[in-house]
């Protein structure tokens, strides 16, 4: 689990990565197509061809972390290519990561009055 901080913001890299990239060409690729400085402790998530597998990108202050998941059914659900680089915030990066749609999460049921 990645201890995110608050004001820490979540970057997609829309479309689809090589995720033969190791840590290194992953932040090349931030620094020069996101023009972001991958060291400033936010997070950059890409996607491979199939859906299947993401790769998150972190720096803690110390060092920097690539994490992996990837799912044994279904795909994670990706932004258009046409929208660029997306935003999104950390409990849709949680949804993001258990495989459920982020764009609209479905809330559970709630009583509108107690008894």
């Amino acid at each position: 689990m990645i201890p995110i901080a608050s004001g820490v913001l979540v970057w997609i890299a829309t479309g689809h990565t090589d995720m033969r990239r190791g840590m290194n060409s992953l932040a090349l690729l931030v620094q020069e197509a996101f023009k972001r400085d991958p060291h400033g402790g936010d997070l950059y998530v890409f996607r491979g061809k199939s859906g299947k597998l993401i790769k998150i990108l972190w720096h803690d202050g110390l060092g920097m972390s690539l994490y992996a998941k990837r799912l044994e059914r279904g795909h994670f659900l990706w932004p258009s290519p046409a929208y660029g680089v997306v935003t999104i915030t950390t409990a849709q990066l949680g949804y993001l990561l258990e495989g459920i749609d982020w764009r609209m999460p479905q809330h559970t049921w709630r009583p509108q009055a107690a008894g």
